[in-house]
């Protein structure tokens, strides 16, 4: 088992990073790939109804009444042990 700390593995992934190369070329490759990861991709009709059916979802559940809960727990002698209620008057 190695004995390395957090901080020895971070520096030996900078060093290992594909921008530290020499070659001018490999590394606008590299640059290259990740600005593309960065710029916004065409959505597809699958992600576009899936975001109507999440703001539909949210629309349902603001215009719903709200909740409330109300507990009674008893002791086995009858007497009330806890009353809980939650919710808004």
């Amino acid at each position: 088992m190695s004995e390395r700390t957090a901080l020895t593995e971070l520096a030996n992934f900078v060093g290992r990073s594909s921008l530290l190369n020499e070659d001018m070329a490999a590394r606008n490759r590299v640059l290259a790939g990740i600005a593309g990861r960065l710029l916004p991709r065409k959505r597809s009709v699958g992600d576009l109804l899936g975001v109507v059916l999440a703001l539909s979802a949210r629309t349902r559940r603001m215009v719903q009444e709200p909740v409330t809960v109300d507990i009674d727990v008893f002791a086995p002698g009858g007497a009330r042990a806890i009353k809980l209620d939650l919710g808004e008057r």
